[in-house]
């Protein structure tokens, strides 16, 4: 019997990279909200591939839920992996600032 391969350089950074999981607190439709999840998504595009979730709670739709979670203000983005949490309140316009504070890296692409 052979011994296993070890996986391809590419397979092993792709395990080795922490994958991001993010929650957005939104108001359904609401220009800003749509915006900061536009913006998300596209850093998380751009610089993380396929190493992201992003889960989105309507506070409409779901009021308790974001009071037991703690938020007070929409649209509110948590990040919840890898640690440390971290929470950005606003449409997430400024770029490499969000991307500093949710500890992403630009070359992480």
């Amino acid at each position: 019997m052979k011994p296993p391969k070890p996986p391809g350089p590419m397979k092993a950074l792709a395990t080795a990279l922490p994958v991001f999981k993010f929650r957005l607190y939104a108001a359904e439709d609401t220009q800003n909200s749509t915006q900061a999840f536009a913006n998300i998504l596209a850093i998380c595009k751009e610089h993380l591939a396929d190493r992201y979730e992003i889960e989105v709670i309507d506070v409409l739709r779901q009021p308790k839920r974001a009071l037991q979670d703690g938020i007070r203000m929409t649209p509110t983005l948590v990040k919840l992996a890898p640690l440390p949490m971290r929470t950005i309140v606003g449409t997430l316009t400024q770029t490499q600032r969000v991307m500093t504070a949710l500890g992403i890296e630009a070359a992480a692409a």
